[in-house]
């Protein structure tokens, strides 16, 4: 049993998975931070003061459910834009990747597909 235990711990995924949820916990953070601090006074500043926690009706706090809401809303919004601008340098990145991996084109290989369109121009006429 420990045995099983150990090649489970220790595989490659599981590593992973963990130092994914150490760094996670870290980045939420910041994360929480970003919108605490400086996207919600910006919200408040242009639209409205968002901060629903001190609505209840007859002693149900039902206020901290909708703050709680709209707080996952701007995160997951944040988020998203945040993996769009990675993405887009990546992309960047991978094109220029492709374009300098590209391999020299061999005369033959281009003869050989000239031979073929040129037989496929003969056989459909």
């Amino acid at each position: 049993m420990w045995q099983d235990f150990k090649k489970f711990a220790f595989k490659g995924n599981v590593l992973d998975l963990a130092i994914a949820v150490v760094i996670g916990g870290a980045f939420g953070k910041i994360v929480s931070s970003l919108v605490e601090n400086i996207i919600t006074p910006v919200i408040e500043l242009l639209l409205f003061e968002a901060d629903f926690s001190s609505l209840e009706y007859k002693g149900i706090f039902y206020g901290k459910f909708i703050q709680s809401v709209f707080d996952f809303f701007v995160i997951a919004f944040s988020i998203f834009l945040f993996v769009r601008l990675l993405s887009k340098f990546n992309r960047k990145e991978d094109v220029a990747e492709a374009v300098e991996e590209a391999p020299p084109v061999d005369a033959k290989e281009v003869l050989l597909k000239e031979i073929r369109d040129l037989l496929k121009k003969q056989n459909n006429v």
